[in-house]
């Protein structure tokens, strides 16, 4: 739909007038900031007073009006005076002859338009051919702005760049708006009036860039487009000069094939429909050209941020339904070469390095030794910090570098290089030490590694080593846990054996004395008696030994349990319950007992043999206490405090140093807790603390009763 002319006054009213006042606001703000622009601020601020003053008239006048066309003049003119003081910011006015002829040659030809425009008012000449050599001359003028514009920064020092840029962004907005608007007109012989009425949108865009260029940190802005949108854009291009080929060719087949026009163009349609859907599909196609792109349009094949993002992505997708750690660590490095798959060898045993993990390389023969011991060896006396092999180049050479450590003949086995597929080896060295090698698979389109590519993929391979090591060190120290949980219950099992044993022999001992006692031998029986059943409980309760937690509590007779116990020790020692009343806890009883019985054997142990052992059971408010008291050597403070229930410590000779760390878990798994109190010469006190029945009832019972209200 074509838009009426009263539109088009409105769009360019509106495009004119906005232009205007941008450029006047800026032209009044600019003096008053004496930070930005130096010795430009000036002339800036003329040029953009004169461009304010055009768009105004043209907004007023209109775009085809004598008065603009005298505005754009004396715009023109301020702007080539902005580019004559740009030359002189790094002293070039001076050493470049040819550029004040040449400002003075396009301001020349700039007023002629004026000398035209009263041609054209006192009609001494056609005004077709006035406006066809107006036009001519603003074409000259754009063109040769444009050109000095592109000299001038080109030529200038880095520094000089940080003021001159958005002045010229500025001018070539300016005047290649200009050299298109012009070049339309001419060849069309008029003025088009949508690029006529959009022509004030080019003081708006003036005054915006050196709005940009007032603001802080507008020194450090670059214009970096990122690799993906590079691509697509050439891929518009393509698209874009596919259509305007067949545009021609049609219009040159209407021209020249006269009666058989349609049949050569449906031909001509048909077979660039299939070549294009040939590139299209076509991977070494696509890859070719994502190649040829990087090659002349950046300075780096690789964009390192997006590289970067992709690998931490990669090796941080785990989880439920994700592929395991070594298949990640190929597909991260593959991704990098656009390499279709890779294998991941790692050491064995044996210091060789086997298959441990394959990436969309199912057809790989890779023998039980992937790469012999002597192999790592010379990778792992690589000092250059990991050298990236290019397996084509040892097919077709010795593979070496200038510069660079070389791999020795037996560091890459042959099958490798028998493996048509085979690319590329990564090493992944952690401290010096290879823990593992990362095989690519050859890419589609096929290249020579350069130094970019090692470079990159060097800082992959050490980085994915790091993540290799960690693993390796996770398993190790899960598997270390495994084993300090079995010695740990294992440890338990012999403390508690070495109590019965010490028990035992006590036993032993008295019976040579007191053999022919029948109160003796009664209670030699019983304590016989507990001993084996301490051992067979201790058998089916070895797989509980260094669990924090314990089977379901019940109410325990606390005071029946210590003169259970006291009576245990009285045929090898004088074990006493001096007071005791009733107390009835939640515990287990038989832990309980194992708890009271190490705490009474240590108070013998600390103990002379005629020195007896108390115990006391009461009540604590809501605990039941049991008080086990001798008055042996005792313990110093220091020793309470940072090494009483530290495991596998102990003062005692060939002790295990796990009773009283056994105990206090014990106690409070039940939910109570272990106190002591001790002075060295005087004697301990160690008070076992558990919660009483009632009370936890009690607890319970609220609690319950809590949940159900809510």
């Amino acid at each position: 739909m074509v838009a009426s002319p009263t539109l088009w006054d409105a769009i360019g009213t509106f495009a004119w007038g906005t232009g205007a006042f941008a450029c006047l606001a800026m032209a009044a703000t600019l003096p008053g900031r004496r930070d930005r622009y130096g010795t430009l601020r000036p002339p800036l601020a003329l040029a953009l007073f004169l461009t304010g003053l055009w768009a105004l008239t043209g907004a007023l006048a209109g775009a085809a009006s004598q008065w603009t066309d005298l505005a754009d003049t004396a715009r023109n003119l301020g702007w080539l005076l902005l580019l004559y003081r740009m030359f002189a910011v790094d002293g070039r006015h001076a050493s470049l002859g040819p550029v004040r002829p040449l400002l003075l040659a396009i301001a020349f030809v700039e007023m002629l338009q004026t000398a035209i425009g009263f041609l054209i008012s006192s009609g001494l000449i056609a005004s077709a051919l006035a406006f066809h050599t107006a036009t001519l001359l603003r074409l000259l003028v754009a063109t040769g702005g444009l050109m000095l514009a592109h000299n001038l920064y080109a030529g200038a020092a880095r520094e000089a760049r940080l003021v001159l840029r958005w002045p010229a962004l500025a001018i070539a907005g300016l005047w290649g708006f200009d050299l298109n608007y012009f070049t339309v007109s001419y060849l069309a012989g008029a003025a088009p009036d949508g690029l006529a009425a959009m022509r004030g949108l080019e003081a708006l865009a003036a005054a915006a860039l050196i709005a940009i260029g007032l603001r802080r940190g507008s020194d450090t802005l670059r214009f970096q487009p990122s690799r993906s949108v590079m691509f697509q854009s050439a891929s518009l291009l393509i698209i874009g000069g596919y259509l305007v080929f067949m545009v021609i060719i049609s219009r040159w087949l209407a021209w020249a094939g006269q009666g058989l026009t349609a049949e050569l163009q449906l031909v001509l349609v048909g077979t660039a429909a299939i070549v294009l859907a040939a590139v299209v599909s076509s991977r070494v196609l696509r890859a070719r050209l994502r190649v040829m792109l990087t090659k002349h349009l950046f300075q780096h094949r690789y964009d390192y941020r997006e590289e970067w993002l992709r690998f931490t992505r990669t090796m941080g997708r785990g989880g439920a339904g994700e592929a395991p750690l070594q298949e990640r660590a190929i597909r991260a490095v593959a991704d990098m070469t656009d390499s279709p798959g890779g294998l991941l060898l790692a050491p064995t045993e044996q210091g060789k390095l086997g298959l441990v993990a394959r990436w969309q390389w199912p057809t790989a023969d890779v023998p039980a030794e992937a790469l012999p011991a002597r192999a790592v060896q010379a990778f792992e006396a690589d000092r250059s910090g990991g050298f990236i092999i290019d397996l084509d180049e040892l097919r077709g050479g010795d593979g070496s570098r200038p510069g660079e450590w070389a791999p020795p003949q037996q560091a890459v086995p042959q099958w490798l290089l028998d493996e048509p597929r085979a690319w590329a080896m990564v090493p992944l060295l952690h401290f010096d030490r290879l823990v593992g090698m990362v095989v690519l698979a050859r890419p589609t389109l096929t290249r020579r590694l350069d130094w970019e590519d090692f470079d990159l993929l060097r800082v992959a391979g050490q980085q994915l080593a790091s993540y290799l090591s960690e693993q390796a060190g996770q398993e190790a120290l899960a598997e270390a846990s495994r084993f300090d949980d079995f010695n740990r219950r294992i440890a338990f099992v012999m403390h508690d054996i070495k109590n019965l044993a010490s028990q035992l022999g006590l036993l032993a001992r008295n019976a040579e004395a007191h053999a022919e006692n029948p109160e003796f031998r009664a209670d030699m029986l019983v304590t016989l008696r507990n001993a084996a059943d301490k051992l067979n409980t201790l058998l089916a309760r070895l797989s509980r030994y260094g669990h924090s937690t314990v089977e379901r509590l019940i109410p325990v007779d606390l005071d029946q349990v210590a003169k259970r116990v006291a009576a245990q020790f009285r045929a090898a020692h004088q074990v006493e319950v001096i007071s005791s009343q009733p107390c009835r806890v939640t515990a287990r009883e038989e832990l309980a007992e194992q708890v009271l019985v190490h705490l009474v054997q240590n108070a013998i142990d600390a103990s002379s043999p005629d020195s007896p052992v108390f115990l006391q059971v009461g009540q604590d408010g809501f605990g039941g206490v049991v008080e086990v008291i001798d008055s042996g050597s005792g313990m110093s403070a220091e020793f309470i405090r940072n090494g009483l229930f530290k495991p596998f410590v102990s003062t005692k000779p060939g002790g295990f140093g796990i009773g009283a760390y056994e105990a206090r878990e014990l106690i409070r798994a039940m939910g109570g807790r272990l106190d002591v109190e001790s002075r060295e010469g005087l004697g301990t006190r160690f008070a076992l603390r558990l919660p009483l029945a009632e009370a936890a009832e009690l607890i319970t019972h609220l609690t319950n009763s809590d949940q159900k209200v809510a």
